[in-house]
């Protein structure tokens, strides 16, 4: 498969196991995930429910650790990292997407989007502005000051990229980004996430359901019983894209 000539690896996952449960009810729910995700890129993962891509796109950003198995982000390898260690390359390197947006609704959009950098160790007035410039990329400079309470639901959403892009992490990781939206909403999340993964310091990978969103992507992954069951780059191929809705 062609790979992105201007691009490098900014994720790698080797051999990804992962137990959930405790004995004797363990449950292997990923089963030796091999995937590389490059910058430059919007990557699209499909799947039935169950089949390990929540599980996947928590041990990507560090809030679970593997069972077996090596992850890297940035050159840096996890396995020997500690909760605090763990953390700390989350913060500076990770930023997240929620279906649920997970905006604290006594906060404005500013607010909300300092709060991330202030867990990144950056505030004040540089705080502020990165903050500030954030919410103008994502094309809301005239809702600094509105409340969540306030915002329809794409607007609490491209807060929420905003937030995830504020400190200039390696990998953004969505979960969902689409699914609390309605068609004209979730396809302009869609179009702004695109728009983000063109920086070839940054990849973006997002967790999704929606076929619609397909036409965005740069590469598309089908995840099934905890293993990669196929991997394709649509627009290198030029392919037209159809996969089974589950």
């Amino acid at each position: 498969m062609t790979e992105p000539s201007n691009s490098k690896v900014i994720v790698e996952a080797e051999g990804i196991v992962k137990m959930l449960g405790t004995a004797p009810n363990e449950n292997k729910v990923l089963k030796g995930i091999d995937l590389q995700l490059h910058t430059g890129e919007l990557t699209l993962m499909m799947g039935p429910s169950g089949s390990g891509k929540t599980t996947l796109l928590s041990v990507l950003g560090c809030i679970l650790s593997p069972t077996q198995g090596k992850l890297s982000i940035s050159g840096m390898h996890t396995q020997n990292m500690n909760k605090e260690q763990l953390a700390k390359l989350r913060r500076k390197h990770v930023g997240f997407v929620f279906q649920s947006y997970n905006l604290v609704p006594t906060l404005s959009a500013v607010e909300n989007v300092m709060l991330a950098l202030d867990l990144r160790d950056l505030n004040g007035p540089d705080a502020r502005d990165q903050a500030i410039d954030a919410l103008e990329a994502v094309g809301l400079s005239h809702r600094l000051n509105a409340m969540p309470s306030k915002m329809s639901g794409g607007e609490k959403q491209r807060v929420s990229i905003a937030r995830a892009l504020a400190g200039s992490p390696s990998v953004i990781l969505a979960d969902e980004p689409t699914a609390a939206l309605d068609a004209k909403n979730g396809m302009a999340v869609m179009e702004l996430l695109a728009t983000v993964a063109q920086d070839t310091r940054r990849a973006v990978l997002a967790v999704t359901h929606d076929h619609r969103t397909l036409q965005y992507a740069d590469r598309i992954i089908t995840i099934d019983d905890g293993r990669i069951a196929g991997s394709e780059r649509p627009k290198v191929s030029g392919q037209t894209v159809e996969m089974a809705a589950h």
